[in-house]
């Protein structure tokens, strides 16, 4: 009997931040019961499969130049080694480029190869990824990052959130009975664990095999969070392809650490804009339906929930002074102290240091 192989593709924004740090802390219990998770030798899957992602894409960001290269071989030779069926998960590869799913299926053609997409409704969608963006040093105001999307212009979230597109290009030459849609639950089931239970489903794991619980779960950020972080992107000019220092600190620090943590107004589709996001999610239904791919969960969760009639939503292109102060006071207080824990001669304090002269002398 041939190896099974699930890659899962994707898409951004559908706990994939989750499923990734949970399958790295379950790794060694999941091999016991027949499902490898390939690793780094520090033991790091998570950074594993982002590299071998990054690598069969040819990109090369997140990390020092050249730090990807390779990856992907060294995946596939993992796979190739392996004894037991094999999970490999990245959001990334959801909008992958025809000639990269070539290579990509072909490569792991000795194996019975399953697609998995997870996928969520686009009015919980599209906010989280604009935040997202904004998260991975984007500008734009949300207005012009819907018009964007539903204008059709190509840009990653679009590709990545194109459901009939993506399994398409994915699925072309595996029989539906292996591609598998798993639906972000609209309610997280009376544990809390709804859609990591799918998950599970869609990998043939039992549950039961992976205790381990995440703490990661890639939280979104409120309207006046959202705002000052896109206008600190503005001020420091570092473009989406920042250094990796610069990364730490922005997004992984002052994202997803300090501003996330903060009691928030959340980022909200506009009402206007429903009659798309609705549009859409029957447009999925309807090809999930004749394309005859396997649905872990209900077709139901990718149509989207309006908000109540009496339910105020808040501009997050147009945030009071006083909730972005609030903010910015949070954020200020954290990188002081992140700064004064380091030496002076360190590295990272030494670029703060020219920024902040070079925003001084403006």
């Amino acid at each position: 009997m041939s190896r099974v192989v699930h890659l899962h593709i994707g898409a951004p924004k559908t706990g994939t931040t989750y499923l990734q740090d949970r399958l790295r802390l379950n790794a060694a219990a999941l091999g016991r019961h027949g499902v490898t998770v390939p690793a780094t030798r520090s033991g790091r899957s998570d950074i594993f499969h982002f590299r071998a992602a990054l690598d069969l894409l040819d990109q090369d960001w997140g990390g020092r130049p050249g730090h990807a290269k390779g990856a992907w071989d060294a995946m596939v030779r993992r796979v190739d080694h392996a004894q037991d069926n094999v999970v490999i998960s990245h959001e990334i590869l959801a909008g992958a480029k025809p000639d990269k799913i070539a290579k990509a299926l072909n490569d792991l053609a000795g194996n019975e190869v399953h697609i998995v997409y997870s996928a969520r409704d686009l009015g919980r969608q599209l906010p989280a990824a604009w935040q997202e963006s904004i998260k991975q040093g984007r500008k734009w105001p949300f207005r012009r990052f819907l018009d964007r999307y539903e204008s059709g212009t190509s840009f990653f979230f679009r590709q990545a959130f194109d459901l009939p597109a993506v399994l398409s290009a994915w699925g072309a030459k595996l029989p539906p009975e292996r591609v598998h849609v798993v639906t972000v639950p609209h309610d997280r089931g009376p544990n809390g664990d709804e859609l990591w239970l799918r998950f599970c489903r869609a990998f043939r794991i039992d549950p039961a095999w992976a205790p381990l619980d995440s703490e990661r779960d890639n939280r979104s950020l409120g309207i006046a969070e959202t705002s000052l972080l896109r206008k600190l992107n503005r001020r420091l000019e570092l473009g989406v392809w920042r250094e990796p220092v610069y990364d730490a600190l922005i997004r992984e620090l002052l994202a997803q650490e300090v501003l996330v943590a903060r009691n928030a107004v959340p980022v909200r589709l506009p009402p206007h804009r429903f009659d798309f996001a609705e549009q859409q999610g029957e447009l999925w239904i309807d090809w999930i339906k004749s394309s005859g791919i396997d649905v872990v969960g209900d077709v139901d969760d990718l149509r989207p929930r309006r908000p109540a009639e009496d339910e105020k939503w808040k501009d997050p292109d147009r945030v009071r002074a006083k909730l972005e102060l609030g903010a910015a006071l949070d954020a200020l207080s954290e990188m002081t102290q992140e700064a004064a824990n380091r030496a002076s001669t360190d590295t990272v304090a030494s670029r703060l240091r020219v920024t902040a002269r070079r925003l001084r002398d403006r």
